[in-house]
């Protein structure tokens, strides 16, 4: 049977995990806002669908991934396409749905699972609390939940601003933030799709809880550039939006993907997964 993956909110996650399912023959088609971004997806051998906009057609799709965001309305997807999607349960093998850690608030720096209760304590954290809700509520469909750390990879890291000058270290005592590579997001959506279990719900992370300015602190030293000073967070010039990423501080663990999915981390901390980036660069 034909394999056909339907993507909505095509970035940086789904795309890392493209090349697996193309390299095994599935159909692949993906949303996204801009025709500059569709010609993109459609450079890799994805079919495109610049969405909103344009119709979406279920038929002969097989599995879904979203990782369109939740906003004040509730979730785009099931907005459009909730009575749809419901009545075709039956019709897909897996659907995943990409949520976040923030879904469980704070904890001060201890411990969370994914038996956790969610007690979000931002707007966003709210609204993906709520997203999880409306589509677990569809009868027989295999969802399957995965809720992402700070996600880094290719392109999204630490060395530009370590590079520009622009990379702050602030403190903010005991805050720690757990993390995760994008290709260890790919290879754990690849596992659950091989492995199906509907309902489940799974933290996505690396096994090192770590403060932030840790991690530019070991860029800089891996770059050969001095240290970014250190800035009190009380007293940071921070927009809200980068304040609030320091409401919350938790370690999340990580043992379900290895327990379930037989899944080895390619990057099981950031110094690894860091050092992996550099390498990678062209000229490296």
């Amino acid at each position: 049977m034909s394999k056909h993956l339907l993507s909505f909110g095509h970035g940086f996650s789904a795309r890392a995990l493209t090349p697996r399912l193309l390299d095994r023959g599935w159909q692949i088609t993906g949303t996204t806002r801009s025709a500059d971004k569709a010609a993109a997806l459609a450079r890799t051998g994805i079919t495109p669908v610049i969405w909103p906009g344009s119709g979406i057609d279920l038929d002969g799709v097989t599995h879904l991934l979203i990782s369109a965001g939740p906003d004040a309305d509730g979730d785009p997807v099931l907005r459009a396409l909730g009575d749809d999607i419901a009545a075709r349960a039956g019709q897909f093998a897996w659907v995943g749905y990409l949520s976040t850690t923030g879904v469980y608030g704070d904890h001060q720096g201890g411990w969370v699972d994914e038996t956790t209760p969610l007690t979000p304590s931002t707007r966003r954290g709210r609204w993906r609390v709520n997203a999880e809700t409306a589509w677990q509520a569809i009868p027989d469909l295999p969802l399957h939940i995965f809720r992402l750390a700070g996600i880094y990879g290719p392109g999204r890291g630490p060395f530009a601003k370590v590079r520009k000058g622009t990379a702050r270290r602030i403190i903010k005592p005991g805050q720690v933030f757990s993390r995760i590579h994008v290709d260890d997001i790919a290879q754990v959506l690849d596992a659950s799709i091989q492995r199906p279990n509907a309902g489940a719900i799974y933290n996505l992370c690396d096994d090192d809880p770590a403060p932030p300015q840790d991690v530019i602190a070991h860029a800089a030293q891996l770059l050969g550039l001095p240290l970014p000073p250190e800035e009190p967070f009380d007293s940071a010039d921070m927009t809200p939006m980068a304040r609030s990423f320091y409401a919350e501080s938790k370690r999340v663990r990580n043992d379900r993907i290895k327990t379930e999915l037989g899944v080895d981390l390619l990057y099981p901390d950031y110094r690894r997964g860091l050092a992996a980036l550099l390498a990678e660069e062209p000229g490296a």
